[in-house]
């Protein structure tokens, strides 16, 4: 058992010194064979002064700050072993429960965490939790999974796997939930572990609205890719039934056929459930 710990880091002065600390200990505890990679993206406090100081670690600086996904790719490429281990440098995730995580590396190609605590459920702005709670849905429907945790930051994963969805992953903070769903999409065997959350010590980076903003784009983004006949089908289907509604109750209420608009929406259904198909020819040939 081989890994990389990738640690992308933004204004973590607070933290990242013990969290460095903590990981070496357990590291040489279990005596795993990895390196420690942290990605310094643009941080404007006295993260990177601290990190220089640190010996044994691999630092990669972003001169701006290029976003969580675009810091979790960089330090991908300078990753030398066959696992990945992502981790935040907050520290909000207890590195103790690392070995319960490597542990189902050899059976299974992603091993996630589940958070939980209240720590975790006061964190989401409430239009964070309505956007969460549809994309949970909606990453169920796509990937016929249920998916406890849809984007959380300390997960392990085959590198060879992750590499193959790069094009697929955005610069932002949906890299871990678009990862999620490309491997459950394409039936890669996914291990869920039950795990705490701490509180943060540092200020976060979200913007509510714009994080509302990006999760629904996401759930757009991610259904079109993956399983696009599973959103056009319903959505034909419904204007379909808007069609035949509106010519019987042009028919049975008013006495008159509603030709146009009747047609015109069942023409629109045909075309919206060909989209559909054409599309999902277009993901299997793909994935072929």
């Amino acid at each position: 058992m081989n890994f990389s710990i990738i640690i992308p880091v933004y204004n973590e002065e607070k933290t990242i010194s013990q969290i460095l600390a903590d990981l070496k200990n357990l590291v040489s505890a279990h005596q795993y064979d990895c390196e420690i990679i942290v990605v310094n993206d643009g941080s404007t406090d006295k993260t990177k002064d601290i990190l220089v100081k640190i010996p044994n670690i691999k630092i990669i600086e972003h001169l701006n700050n290029q976003g969580y996904g675009a810091a979790l790719k960089t330090g991908f490429k300078a990753s030398t072993k066959n696992y990945i281990l992502i981790i935040d440098g907050d520290g909000t995730y207890p590195i103790q429960v690392i070995p319960e995580l490597v542990k189902y590396a050899p059976d299974y190609d992603l091993i996630s965490g589940i958070r939980s605590g209240k720590n975790f459920d006061q964190r989401w702005f409430y239009l964070q939790r309505l956007a969460k709670f549809f994309l949970k849905i909606l990453i169920n429907y796509i990937t016929k999974s249920k998916v406890p945790d849809i984007n959380c930051g300390l997960r392990i994963f085959k590198k060879n796997i992750i590499e193959k969805y790069w094009n697929l992953y955005p610069q932002g903070f949906s890299f871990t939930t678009t990862s999620l769903v490309a491997f459950l999409a394409n039936g890669y065997q996914t291990k869920f572990v039950p795990i705490d959350y701490h509180e943060r010590q540092n200020k976060s980076t979200l913007k509510p609205l714009i994080s509302f903003i990006n999760f629904i784009n996401l759930i757009l983004k991610l259904s079109l890719f993956f399983k696009p006949l599973k959103v056009f089908l319903p959505l034909s289907l419904f204007i379909l039934f808007t069609s035949i509604s509106i010519a019987i109750y042009g028919l049975v209420i008013n006495n008159v056929f509603y030709d146009t608009t009747t047609i015109l929406l069942a023409i629109t259904a045909l075309q919206t459930f060909f989209f559909g198909l054409l599309a999902e020819i277009i993901v299997h040939n793909r994935k072929n």
